[in-house]
């Protein structure tokens, strides 16, 4: 599998369709979002476009739609773990509001951790990442944005690379936000 060129780097995808308490608007929810991920042990190194996309997956017959979210990625350098950084994620989703109370709910704020690293974890207990995020690679609210700050990204388990990911992935509406 060919090298990773980011390797060194943990990915991180935020996205909300609910203004959070105290914030103006959704887009200024995520700009905050990405703001608290930078803290003593972490830090923002690169940040995506916000994109909006329609909430996933689509409403069933006699749902109610939710509204749009805006999407985005940012890379991190960190010294945590891969599990104290899905706690710290969590934390962060909860100060913003963020209540789990259902699977596909709208919400404030939802961080996921994409890629630590390029290492793979596989589900082995509750308050373990997952990595990759198991889903990614058919999103295109996660790929494209992640295309902006690591083009040259590989999947750790595949090695597939971004474009090739991007044309496979679940077709739907997104666009990018000036």
């Amino acid at each position: 599998m060919p090298e990773n060129p980011s390797n060194d780097l943990v990915f991180v995808a935020l996205g909300a369709n609910l203004p959070a308490e105290g914030q103006a608007d959704i887009r200024a929810t995520i700009i905050a979002g990405m703001n608290d991920l930078s803290s003593g042990d972490s830090y923002v190194v690169a940040r995506s476009s916000l994109w909006r996309s329609p909430a996933w997956p689509p409403p069933r017959k006699g749902e109610t739609k939710q509204p749009d979210y805006l999407n985005a990625v940012v890379a991190l350098r960190t010294a945590l773990d891969a599990d104290a950084l899905l706690r710290r994620l969590h934390e962060i989703e909860a100060a913003f509001g963020r209540r789990r109370a259902g699977r596909w709910d709208a919400r404030p704020l939802d961080l996921d951790i994409l890629d630590y690293r390029g290492r793979v974890q596989p589900m082995e207990g509750p308050g373990r990442a997952v990595l990759p995020h198991p889903r990614m690679s058919r999103r295109l609210f996660v790929l494209l944005p992640l295309q902006e700050v690591a083009p040259d990204w590989r999947h750790p388990v595949s090695g597939a690379a971004l474009p090739a990911l991007i044309a496979t992935a679940e077709p739907m509406e997104i666009n990018r936000l000036a």
